[in-house]
């Protein structure tokens, strides 16, 4: 185990020299990720920087509690892919804030004048974008908060903290999204502007674009729900009770366009790659990396498999992902200063590693955020330059039968999607030509919605896979 560092692991406690990140979404992936990174650079000695970390909404008040019980202190587990555990006590979450329906602790917080940075993770469907990229007024959440003053999303959480600095002179802030969104620092931007010029706070509005910043970033290390059993691991290995271990692959990767506006820590000191555009290994990571996620989870729904590494095994689904990578991604985002067949190749031997038991239930969701994002710009892409597209309409069409094998009542889990709208899907898969009724869809396709192409490549997809299934029933 490594010595505690000098900070306080109490809420509430930091020195005011202290200069504080306010994270909100403090599930596993932040505590394997951006809480590690800070972890890692206090122990190389940086102790100016230190975490606070609560959440918007009430349904991890359990590991809220645990957190604070345990002094902000957790367990990391990480696995490589030929089987090598090894174990990290993460210190760096100095502040447990309670969750209560105002958010007064994160508000009070957040409007520190020590407080540089609010970072957040609160999935791809929280931004509440339309493919016009305004906001979806149809999440009653979100209409609450524009209404109501409620803080029900993460608009209404950051809102009412500037709102705060700005009354308090605190200072500038960095508004840092850790989601996997294309240009995540614009789009949450964009969503930000149009949620103060609805709610008429025209002078918020112009602080708010005196005074923060909005760096786009990547962020990537596969992060399951651990098992039961890993708290016996910690418990066995540290001789410690831990309520909150998280497990994570051995990878990580963060890359952060350089543009704070009221400092940083020094991330570079640990491998964080600050750079002047992330446009390039952002574009690697959703296209290859999420993309062929999607595919395999949904591949390996529809054929009965309960954890990724089990579906890539089966050879065909392993075909497909490398197909798509090797026949359409690569082509589309050539030149790169990524390698993109040695990364596809490193990301398909992480998919491959047994002892994460990465679940297809955990990376299946979300199908109405993932295809519109990860898979249909290289479908476009593919269009527009008049070239095929035969191994990316795979996976829109391994969605739709997802979906009505979702329907049928054969995928044994609950499907989870904040952007899918059933009425929606009740009416694609009651029609009488369901990839029409589909590949009309405009949440999933927005510009391309209704584009003959685009039909008739995931039709030949559809059924291609229809002969597939068949031949494995």
């Amino acid at each position: 185990m490594q010595p505690r560092t000098e900070l306080s692991l109490m809420s509430h406690t930091n020195p005011v020299s202290t200069k504080l990140i306010l994270h909100l979404g403090v599930g596993a992936f932040h505590r394997a990720h951006q809480a590690w990174y800070l972890n890692r650079l206090i122990d190389s000695g940086e102790t100016r920087w230190a975490l606070a970390a609560g959440n918007i909404r009430p349904d991890m008040t359990q590991l809220l509690h645990d957190l604070d019980t345990q002094g902000g202190e957790y367990t990391l587990e990480t696995i490589t892919p030929a089987g090598a555990f090894t174990y990290e006590r993460i210190r760096s979450i100095t502040d447990i804030l309670p969750w209560s329906s105002d958010l007064h602790a994160v508000v009070a917080l957040g409007r520190r004048p020590n407080t540089r940075i609010i970072s957040f993770t609160v999935t791809e469907a929280g931004y509440y974008l339309d493919q016009h990229q305004q906001l979806d007024l149809s999440y009653a959440d979100l209409r609450s908060d524009l209404e109501q003053g409620s803080k029900l999303t993460i608009y209404g959480a950051i809102c009412s903290i500037l709102r705060g600095r700005r009354d308090d002179d605190a200072g500038p802030v960095t508004l840092l999204c850790c989601d996997n969104i294309r240009s995540n620092g614009d789009h949450f931007r964009i969503g930000l502007r149009d949620f103060l010029t609805r709610r008429g706070e025209i002078d918020l509005l112009a602080w708010v674009q005196a005074n923060t910043t909005y760096p786009n970033g990547m962020v990537d290390r596969i992060t399951p729900r651990p098992p039961v059993e890993a708290k016996g691991r910690v418990q066995a290995v540290l001789d410690i009770t831990d309520e909150c271990v998280v497990m994570a692959e051995d990878f990580s990767q963060w890359v952060i366009e350089d543009h704070f506006c009221n400092g940083r820590p020094p991330w570079e000191k640990v491998n964080v790659e600050m750079v002047s555009s992330v446009f390039p290994y952002e574009e690697a990571k959703i296209r290859i990396l999420n993309a062929s996620h999607s595919c395999i989870a949904w591949a390996g729904a529809i054929r009965g498999f309960d954890y990724i590494h089990e579906a890539l095994a089966d050879q065909t689904i392993g075909q497909m992902a490398r197909a798509y990578v090797s026949q359409d991604v690569i082509p589309c985002l050539s030149p790169s200063p990524v390698d993109l067949a040695r990364y596809c190749d490193t990301v398909l031997d992480r998919f491959s590693n047994p002892y994460i038991k990465d679940t297809i239930e955990r990376v299946a969701a979300d199908g109405f955020t993932k295809i519109p994002g990860f898979i249909a710009p290289t479908i476009a892409d593919r269009i527009a330059n008049q070239q095929p597209f035969a191994c990316t309409a795979m996976l829109p069409a391994l969605f739709l039968i997802f979906l009505q094998y979702r329907a049928a009542g054969i995928i044994p889990f609950t499907y989870k999607d904040q952007a899918m709208d059933e009425a929606a899907v009740n009416d694609i898969l009651g029609a009488s030509d369901v990839v029409h009724a589909f590949c009309g869809n405009p949440t999933l396709w927005g510009p391309l919605a209704g584009n003959q192409t685009l039909e008739a490549g995931i039709r030949q997809a559809y059924l291609s896979l229809q002969q597939w299934l068949k031949g494995n029933s």
